[in-house]
């Protein structure tokens, strides 16, 4: 091609649209590129984000004010912004009457035996189930997705029976059992979609390096599935530290949880709202510590386990 042919060419090649002219374009009701947003759909977008949260922020929000108001905010919220103080909170953690501190003790111990419990018998189905074949291997998993469709008004008289044979009424233990019943299929089935994830080179790597499969499994397969554990942790410190049915019948007013315990602070004819909004308030403090140290991992342990299974 000679310089003139090619001069030629660049003056008749149609030239690339300048940001001015995609801007004049639009203007001009052209086609909008695909991938962007005119102003109308950023400004609905946007409505839209900052009404769904201020709807899921409103009620902690309003529970939050109650308790910093004095004891009768809750008739008036007008005393609310002139009386702003901790006495409601005070008056939970010192005052008598109640054991809210014993109630919170009995929660955190439940809630971190099911998590521990809950991980390590979930991890090793989710594992065995990923990498072994078994007779009732897929029956397995089946039976771990079943025992999740029924509601929880099902299983208490069950769960009763079992408890009351084994002599696990009213302890700790029996509750932590119930607690895992609920948090353990849901999470060995998570578990052993993000096990499948991770490479079978690695186990076969570890086995010529003279590991055993519980040693390939706790050493190398573990270490890497961080995030899918982190949820599943997670999942059962929620399962055991909200819960109320479960441990409203089967535990006594001396073992009482935080949930159970703080019910007692409203009856048929009253409700100590000064007692309730603080309450609700310092039980929600666990929950968010638990989730502010595995944020990281929750997106992608998430992601995994529902993508390959």
């Amino acid at each position: 091609m000679t310089i003139s042919s090619a001069a030629s060419a660049i003056e008749t090649a149609p030239a690339q649209p300048s940001a001015g002219a995609a801007r004049g374009a639009r203007a001009t009701g052209r086609p909008r590129p695909r991938g962007e947003r005119g102003p109308l759909a950023s400004l609905l977008l946007h409505g839209g984000l900052v009404l769904a949260a201020a709807v899921a922020v409103f009620p902690v929000a309003w529970v939050l004010l109650i308790s910093l108001g004095p004891k009768n905010a809750w008739q008036d919220p007008g005393l609310i912004l002139g009386h702003l103080g901790f006495g409601n909170y005070r008056a939970l953690l010192t005052g008598g009457g109640h054991e809210f501190l014993h109630w919170m003790g009995s929660s955190l111990l439940v809630a971190v035996a099911t998590t521990v419990v809950g991980l390590l018998l979930s991890a090793s189905a989710g594992y065995a189930v990923s990498r072994m074949r078994f007779p009732g291997h897929r029956p397995l998993m089946w039976m771990f997705l079943v025992t999740q469709m029924f509601p929880a008004a099902v299983l208490i008289v069950p769960l009763y029976n079992i408890l009351a044979a084994l002599n696990l009424l009213d302890t700790y233990q029996g509750l932590v059992l119930v607690y895992c019943t609920v948090s353990v299929p849901f999470s060995a089935w998570m578990l052993k979609g993000y096990f499948d994830t991770v490479p079978v080179e690695i186990d076969e790597a570890g086995r010529v390096d003279g590991l055993t499969p519980f040693g390939t499994f706790w050493r190398l397969v573990l270490p890497l599935s961080r995030p899918g554990i982190a949820v599943a942790a997670f999942y059962g410190f929620l399962t055991a530290w909200g819960e109320f049915a479960y441990a409203n019948l089967f535990m006594s007013s001396d073992k009482y949880t935080l949930p159970v315990g703080i019910q007692t602070f409203a009856t048929a004819e009253r409700a100590d709202w000064n007692l309730v909004t603080p309450a609700a308030m310092i039980i929600l403090i666990p929950a968010a510590v638990v989730f502010f140290l595995i944020q990281r991992h929750l997106a992608s342990g998430l992601t995994a386990g529902s993508t390959k299974g």
